[in-house]
């Protein structure tokens, strides 16, 4: 069965939702779970408004301590079910490659993600983080929605 899982979040509700379901099946299956969180690094121009008026070290910052609040959310959730848990923060553009490379690095035989169930043109503009590491890993994904 599975023993290591790799548990992406970006600390959406329905993210958190899953966070909850995945440390209850690796209790059941007596998995480790990894947990990763992704930001996207600085970027002068941007459209997002925390980059528009800060520093690089300010946003940093900020996404740092964004990073911990989601991470320590799995921690808690893995402790008080006495699993097995480590995390970590990726900074990338992709937040696709950082998933699965961590899954790779990592030796996980699963990966277990939300769906945010995005539709029509906004799927087809966006796209999915879950399609995208669908399409760039052999690792067996769980998708919860």
């Amino acid at each position: 069965m599975f023993k290591t899982l790799l548990l992406p979040t970006d600390g959406t509700d329905l993210s958190n939702k899953s966070i909850d379901k995945a440390v209850i099946f690796a209790a059941e299956i007596n998995a480790k779970i990894i947990g990763i969180t992704v930001t996207e690094p600085f970027h002068y121009i941007s459209i997002d408004s925390i980059s528009i008026s800060d520093t690089p070290e300010t946003y940093a910052s900020e996404m740092a301590k964004t990073a911990n609040e989601r991470l320590a959310h799995i921690a808690k959730r893995c402790s008080e079910l006495e699993v097995s848990c480590e995390t970590v923060h990726c900074e990338a553009s992709h937040p696709y490659s950082a998933i699965v490379a961590t899954a790779e690095e990592h030796n996980c035989d699963l990966i277990f993600m939300a769906s945010h169930g995005r539709s029509g043109l906004s799927a087809l503009l966006v796209g999915s983080e879950v399609s995208k590491v669908l399409t760039h890993t052999n690792i067996p994904v769980l998708v919860y929605r």
